[in-house]
């Protein structure tokens, strides 16, 4: 390669030495020109691959900077451009690109605009000039005398060639854009000219702020006072789009000249307009009047150079002082240690973990609820025991065995013999082994311009990785610990384990130490600084997400780790608390689209750069939306060979299956062995809800609150109009960015607000059940989210000294709505301009000194407001609430908030100031019994316990308050794991607390739809998400709810509703539904947005409103239930009997060998009917029931009122009842009840027939035939019908179960056909009929190839033979068939009525 590399230079070079005498002699250069040089000087042509049109043209720009350093005349005014204008006139265009220079950007600067650019620049002879971006070195070629030249460029062959061009010039290959920092103590420029690339980043690929980049760091190396003239894409300017930029990046400079060339780089082979800025780094103008010109030659009379200023020294730093001695005023301090591993002790009892292999999997044990109790379905250990605390799976994980494993672990004898390590959790070690063996299909690298992988030949293998989701409490730090040790007794030394926070860092060591490491085998990143190398030889390192995205100039804490693993890293990385990876790939807020988090990029470049490293992703919430699995690249779930070409594809084809297809991702995973999902036993943990009543007074207070958020509400879109965000009068928005971050920012402190205010009403009813449950010997937990530090935080620094020191300061939920009115209240004038596109814009407001002004209205109804509120009744803060009562010497408090304010014996305020440590030690003492009351929060929550573990004094039962679920359902439902932990002296007890606050349901709603996607992810089962805390139905973002919103906002308008009036609406909530003309708008506001609205209104309205909503949701509902639509999850079908007919093997995975199968089933069912006592309880226990007899059938029912229906075209409502009968309910209208032979009867008659009814029913067996599609699903996804995703479980009562998507009769055929299952024919007649009839045709192949489809001819609907040999028409009508000639074409059809008895005799035919 160096040998082919140097003749390629060294032709080059010859090359360009041709040229130089055609472009001495003032004839034009042609294509013909280059070629005869190229062919000349590489002894060949380009049709013989000796060279290409592209290399010519770089050849040509070499060529041309040879003869501009040595040939021309030097540039002495803006007269001497013209000789520049006509030497680039008789240059050819080049019209070829390559990928190189696409990739980096590589457009040379034209002649004539290169000496524009250095007349501008006023060359002085002491000048040190840097051309960050050189290329060809076309730009800085027609310098005049300079004291030294800089260069850099990216490109190692245009590197090569500078030298040859400026021999006396320093050259560097560095990334222009950190060109400050890559160049250290390097002398600073004077000067400095540039063309930087305008779309392209190294590091970001397509960047379209890539020039900006290189022009900020330029300025920054540029000496004060210096001048910097650069060639710009057209849109960097002070326009609206780039205003930010362009003044951010000029802040401290003067714009001289702006000038803009349109078409002037048509030689260069591309039409882009630029800018040419003449910026020097001293304070002043930043937009100069633009110069425009089509071409160089129109603008030398209008150009003027502007006199340079003078350099301004740059102040060294101080060199940092190191006494030599010891001083008197300091403490001794030695140097910091640098830290050191300390190895685990090579053990020589290092054995294999002895397991037998189960070919058949071991079998299911007995159903409690949607769980089974979990047992490893492939392993039986020789000595491990069973987990300290039962552990159970969801009835559809534990329904799908693992594969057989071939992958034996090694680790320390004692792990196993002393039970350190239970069978389940070495079944992880095993598997996860297991996975790390196999490699995804296909090879990658990469991908420049985003965070995936994308197919290169040239790319590298991944190894695939493993997925633990166990439930919160079952072990899953001790299971990390034992899976990097399993490899560090293997010899691989270095491993990562990436973790939430730094106080994790005991708890991952305090595991570590238990399977027999040793502490300081665990080190900490922050151990090294972020720009030197890691010194741990050998060790695991320790690395939290937010470090993992943090920078610092161009150092990051990613790249160093990369460093430190090395390419061929192949140790273990374990992302525990994985989830906090998830929004790697961004996706929908309430604003519009979010980009991608950046500790989850972060996380997902780690793994893309390390392709042999073992990943293990450990996470009991895993992803609680299927697009946040996007971090787990190393699972195999798209790409090459799998039914998902990518990301994308995979994420919306699951989207679309809904959660019965998330379903099946956890289960599919499983029957790979890349994932296990066990959870902790819910058997014995109690359930009870803690309902506040809200009293008159407290709504009173809530609805004062409301009247006064409407207030402001009603201000702040007036303000915005004072202010010039928006314009009054054409009713249009002047600064949309101005108007979204006001009411967001509006909305989410309200939404806070009512938040907080109904938790701290709750208080009340919370302090008297915690109080019971002290003196009933239970410790309580409660867990809340709001902390409000920050507003401590800003109150405290509003205070001067003296007031610091006699505090008074509260913190009530009125502080969030006074802290909104003061520092982001619409008070800021703006100032209304016209764009460059004609539209009018605002902008913030300055005066002539440059301080911004300010509206005085606006001002004015803020203090106002500010004024009002605070005679308003104070809220207490819950938080300090629950402190004060109890004493803060009895409460527990881990919520991370690094100060508190304490109330002292005399009534005064104290602040306290809390750390780590103080939180470590609170836990402790409650643990000890020392405090029975602990409250925590997210912050503090995370990889603690607090359960009646039987390792500490505290062993009293455990009573679990969940004050506030907050916005994140992994996170509430991983708080609650908090208490309900491995080894366990007694269960907990589990209390939501909530109120008759209608608009609580909005709080809810957000946790209810999360947990309907999170237990389908993370269990394989939707059933588990919510451990049963959270009903469903309170899911009011649901697609039913959102579809009676709709009704909602029809009937509001046309003025059918009873509890608010359209007007009314619109003044309380600012939703504008109509538009000018008084039509409802296309676009009315999501769902989201008006629950949010709704909180903020009085309780009695909110109920009023909720209840007519809620009619609305009922009555999609039912009709999606009666319609069979609702969709359900995994629907288990109990039968007496189920009988295997037939097997059909559909596919068998090539690593796994987990297979999918079609399976034939008859079932057998027992009809279960409702039993007399039963019902009778129910008539007893409801006011409005009625025994009914049906005159006509003689049947019964028991008749009882139900929710009512609305009327979705008035508004009104309709009453039904329910008709609860032996074997099913339904619900019937009232009308059609009285229209209908149902008729009141006495109690005894009805219990009477009711008795003989169900004797009648209970010998009843009902019979039919089944398909079900079962196995590993996932690979033939694409191939299951799209039109019916419910996932269902048939279990008999012989204990024989299987689970699995139906496929009915007349899908068959069309899923062998996509599979290529040539099985058509082995189906019955019947069902080939059915699948024609469907519009599916289908391919059979004997007695002779034909297709059965079905055809329209004169308007009715035929079975059609397509395919029959002519000299078969006879044998096919002998059999019953019939022929039409339509068309001039002799066609085959079967009478629709006998179509399956005669396709069965044409198919009985040998052929």
């Amino acid at each position: 390669m160096t040998d082919l590399f140097q003749t390629a230079e060294r032709g080059d070079r010859a090359a360009a030495h041709i040229l130089l005498s055609q472009l001495a002699s003032g004839e034009p250069v042609t294509r013909q020109h280059l070629n005869r040089a190229m062919v000349q000087a590489f002894g060949g042509t380009d049709a013989e691959g000796r060279w290409t049109q592209r290399s010519s043209f770089e050849v040509l720009e070499h060529a041309l900077a040879l003869h501009l350093r040595g040939s021309l005349a030097p540039l002495a005014s803006l007269a001497d451009v013209a000789a520049r204008i006509d030497l680039a006139q008789r240059l050819p265009t080049q019209t070829v690109r390559s990928e190189d220079q696409i990739e980096w950007q590589q457009f040379s600067t034209p002649v004539d605009i290169a000496a524009v650019a250095i007349l501008l620049a006023d060359v002085r002879q002491d000048d040190v000039i840097l051309e960050p971006s050189a290329g060809n070195g076309l730009l800085v070629a027609q310098l005049g005398a300079h004291r030294s030249l800089h260069l850099n460029e990216l490109d190692p062959i245009r590197r090569d060639r500078l030298h040859g061009v400026f021999p006396g010039a320093t050259i560097t290959g560095h990334d222009g854009a950190i060109l400050d920092a890559a160049l250290g103590d390097a002398p600073r420029p004077s000067l400095i000219l540039m063309n930087p690339p305008f779309s392209r980043s190294l590091g970001r690929g397509v960047d379209d702020l890539a020039a900006v980049r290189h022009l900020q760091a330029a300025l920054r190396r540029l000496q004060t006072g210096g001048r910097l003239v650069a060639i710009m894409p057209d849109w960097f300017g002070p326009t609206t789009r780039m205003r930010d930029h362009y003044e951010t990046v000029l802040r401290g400079s003067t714009v001289q000249a702006s000038v803009r060339l349109e078409g002037c780089y048509l030689k260069h082979g591309t039409s882009i307009d630029v800018r040419i800025f003449v910026i020097d780094k001293v304070a002043g103008r930043l937009a100069p009047e633009v110069i425009q010109g089509g071409s160089i030659a129109e603008l030398l009379d209008v150009l003027t150079v502007t006199p340079r200023l003078s350099l301004v020294a740059d102040q060294p730093a101080p060199a940092p002082k190191r006494g030599g001695g010891i001083s008197l005023f300091r403490a001794v301090k030695s140097a910091k240690p640098m830290p050191r591993a300390f190895h685990a002790a090579v053990r020589n009892h290092v054995l294999p973990v002895a397991y037998t292999r189960l070919e058949t999997p071991a079998p299911l044990l007995e159903q409690t609820g949607v769980y089974l109790p979990y047992r490893p379905s492939r392993l039986v250990f020789d000595k491990a025991g069973e987990h300290p605390t039962a552990l159970v799976e969801s009835v559809a994980m534990g329904s799908i065995p693992a594969p057989i494993p071939d992958y034996v672990p090694s680790l320390p004898e004692r792990t196993v013999t002393e039970r350190l390590l239970s069978a389940s959790q070495l079944e992880t070690v095993v598997y996860a082994g297991h996975a790390w063996a196999q490699t995804i299909p296909g090879r990658f690298a990469p991908d420049k311009d985003g965070v995936g992988l994308v197919i290169s030949e040239e790319g590298r293998g991944y190894r695939k990785g493993f997925f633990l989701g166990d439930g919160t409490g079952a072990g899953k730090g001790r299971q990390i610990a034992a899976a990097i040790l399993d490899n560090w007794l293997q010899g691989r030394r270095r491993n990562i384990w990436v973790t939430k926070n730094a106080p994790l860092l005991e708890d991952a060591r305090r595991d570590w130490t238990a399977l027999g490491g040793l502490a300081g085998d665990i080190q900490p990143i922050s151990n090294w600084k972020i720009d030197e190398p890691i010194r741990l030889d050998q060790g695991v390192l320790l690395v939290t997400y937010p470090t993992l995205r943090s920078m610092r100039g161009e150092h990051s804490r990613l790249k160093q780790i990369i460093d430190w693993a090395g390419a061929d890293f192949d140790g273990v990385i374990a992302f525990d608390e994985a989830h906090e990876m998830g929004g790697v790939a961004g996706g929908e807020g309430a604003l519009g689209a979010k980009e991608g988090s950046q500790q989850g990029i972060s996380g997902v470049r780690l793994q893309n750069h390390l392709p042999a490293a073992r990943i293990l992703y450990a996470s009991a919430t895993g992803a609680s939306e299927v697009n946040n699995l996007a971090y787990a690249v190393r699972l195999g779930l798209w790409g090459p060979e799998t039914a998902f070409a990518n990301r994308e594809q995979f994420i919306s084809s699951i989207r679309q299956g809904g959660i019965a297809a998330m379903e099946l991702v956890a289960r599919d995973l499983k029957a790979t062995g890349l994932y296990m999902a066990r959870a902790l036993s819910f058997a014995g943990v109690e359930y009870e809800i803690l309902r506040h009543e809200l009293t008159p007074a407290q709504i009173e207070i809530y609805d004062t609150y409301a009247n006064a958020w409407s207030i402001i509400h009603r201000n702040m879109e007036k303000a915005l109009e004072l202010t010039g965000v928006v314009d009054g009068l054409e009713n249009t928005t002047l600064n949309s960015g101005a108007k979204a971050s006001a009411r967001s920012r509006f909305e989410s402190t309200k939404q806070r607000f009512f938040g907080q205010a109904l938790l701290s009403m709750k208080l009340p009813t919370v302090i008297a059940a915690v109080g019971e449950h002290l003196m009933a010997g239970q410790s309580v937990v409660l867990q809340l989210v709001t902390t409000a530090e920050s507003i401590l935080d800003r109150r405290l620094g509003m205070l001067s000294p003296d007031e610091r020191v006699d505090l008074e300061i509260d913190l009530s939920p009125r502080e969030y709505v006074i802290d909104y009115l003061e520092r982001a209240f619409p008070t800021r004038q703006m100032r209304v301009f016209t764009d460059d596109t004609g539209t009018q814009r605002s902008e913030p407001m300055t005066d002539e000194t440059g301080n911004p002004v300010y509206n005085p209205e606006a001002e004015a109804a803020r203090a106002l407001m500010i004024e009002h509120l605070c005679a308003l009744p104070p809220i207490m803060s819950a938080l300090d609430g629950i402190l004060e009562h109890f004493g803060h010497d009895r409460v527990a408090e881990v919520t991370g908030r690094t100060k508190r304010l304490i109330s002292t014996g005399d009534g005064r305020q104290k602040l306290e100031t809390r750390s780590t440590r103080t939180s470590q030690a609170e836990a402790a003492a409650f643990m000890q019994g020392l405090k029975r009351v602990l409250i925590f929060s997210d912050a503090g929550g995370t990889g603690r316990s607090y359960h009646a573990s039987m390792d500490v004094p505290n062993q009293e039962q455990r009573v679990h308050l969940l004050l506030e679920p907050g916005w994140r359902a992994d996170r509430a439902i991983q708080g609650l794991g908090r208490t309900h932990r491995t080894h366990q002296a007694s269960t907990p007890l589990f209390r939501p607390v909530t109120t008759d606050c209608k608009g609580e349901l909005r709080f809810t709603s957000t946790i209810a739809r999360r947990l309907d996607s999170l237990g389908a992810l993370t269990r394989g089962q939707r059933q588990t998400g919510g451990q049963n805390l959270f009903d469903p139905a309170d899911n009011l973002e649901s697609e039913y709810a959102c579809a009676a919103l709709v009704t909602w906002f029809h009937l509001l308008v046309d003025g059918k509703l009873k509890s608010i009036s359209h007007s009314e609406f619109e003044d309380r909530t600012g939703l504008e539904l109509c538009d000018k003309d008084g039509v409802l708008k296309e676009e009315l506001p999501p769902i989201q947005r008006w629950l949010n609205r709704i909180l903020a209104l009085p309780i009695g309205l909110q109920n009023s409103i909720f209840d007519e909503f809620l009619s609305l949701v009922e009555t999609r509902v039912s009709a999606a239930r009666e319609a069979g639509r609702l969709d359900v999850g995994v629907e288990t079908i109990l039968v007496d009997s189920a009988t295997l007919i037939d097997d059909t093997l559909l596919r068998t995975d090539p690593v796994s060998g987990a297979t999918s199968h079609l399976l034939t089933i008859e079932i057998a069912r027992r009809r279960t009917p409702v039993t007399l006592e039963r019902v009778l309880r129910i008539a007893d226990s409801d006011s409005t029931a009625v025994f009914l007899l049906n005159a006509k059938s003689g049947m019964v029912a028991l008749q009882t009122r139900a929710r009512a229906l609305m009327e979705e075209k008035d508004g009104t409502p309709i009453p039904r009842f329910e008709l609860t009968r032996p074997t099913r309910r339904e619900y019937i209208r009232e009308h059609e009840l009285f229209e209908s032979a149902w008729k009141i009867v006495d109690r005894d008659a009805f219990c009477a027939k009711w008795q003989a009814e169900a004797d009648e029913a209970a010998n009843k067996v009902d019979t039919e035939t089944i398909r079900l599609a079962t196995g590993l699903l996932l690979p033939i996804w694409s191939a299951l019908p799209s039109d019916h995703l419910v996932v269902n479980r048939i279990a008999d009562k012989a204990g024989n179960s299987w689970l699995g998507r139906l496929v009915f009769d007349e899908h068959v055929v069309q899923l062998f056909t996509k599979l290529g299952i040539d099985r058509a024919e082995n189906l019955p007649p019947s069902d080939i009929i059915k699948s024609a009839h469907s519009g599916r045709s289908v391919d059979v192949a004997r007695p002779f190839p034909m297709t059965i489809r079905r055809a329209m001819v004169n308007r009715n609907h035929r079975i059609e033979i397509v395919g029959a040999p002519s000299d078969q028409l006879a044998w096919l009508k002998s059999l019953g068939c019939f022929t039409e000639i339509i068309q001039y074409r002799t066609r085959v059809f079967l009478p629709v009525s006998i179509a399956a008895d005669i396709l069965g005799r044409i198919l009985a035919d040998p052929g």
